[in-house]
């Protein structure tokens, strides 16, 4: 690291990153990050910076920190990145496929209890029955309905 290299207060990386003190300190826990001590202050590196800036895009992705972990430390063990890049086609591919997978059982989720609530409604108007049951979702959208303006205070 150069003598140029920015450094970080715990506070300014949190607050640069979006991401509070007690995160820095878990992923410090976790061997993810090694700052350097100045006195009694933590202070982190460019390289912490972009460490950091990995584990939270890893973890917005929905992997794991034994994930991230094995990640970040493949770039430290292999010069040309080969190993790094290699291992994350991998990660990206399996998660994607999980992902997929997901997807496919919301969907079919959905489908059963569209059929179901179709069945319900229609069992309910054979009865002459129909109930306002969920007065704040639009019927087979699930989207949820603006509430009428109502006036703040008391009326003249």
């Amino acid at each position: 690291m150069s003598h140029n290299d920015p450094l970080y207060t715990v506070t300014q990386l949190g607050a640069e990153l979006g991401v509070t003190v007690r995160t820095l300190h878990f992923y410090e826990a976790q061997g993810l990050l090694t700052p350097r001590r100045a006195g009694n202050t933590r202070v982190y590196s460019q390289r912490d910076r972009a460490r950091m800036i990995l584990i939270l895009r890893g973890k917005r992705l929905g992997f794991s920190i034994k994930e991230i972990k094995e990640y970040i430390e493949l770039y430290d063990i292999d010069p040309t990145h080969g190993q790094q890049t290699k291992a994350l086609l991998k990660a990206v591919q399996k998660r994607m496929h999980k992902l997929e997978e997901q997807r496919h059982a919301v969907e079919e989720t959905l489908t059963e209890l569209r059929r179901i609530e179709l069945q319900c409604e229609e069992s309910l108007q054979a009865m002459g029955n129909l109930p306002d049951l969920a007065p704040n979702i639009e019927p087979k959208t699930g989207q949820a309905k603006k509430a009428a303006a109502k006036p703040i205070g008391r009326s003249l």
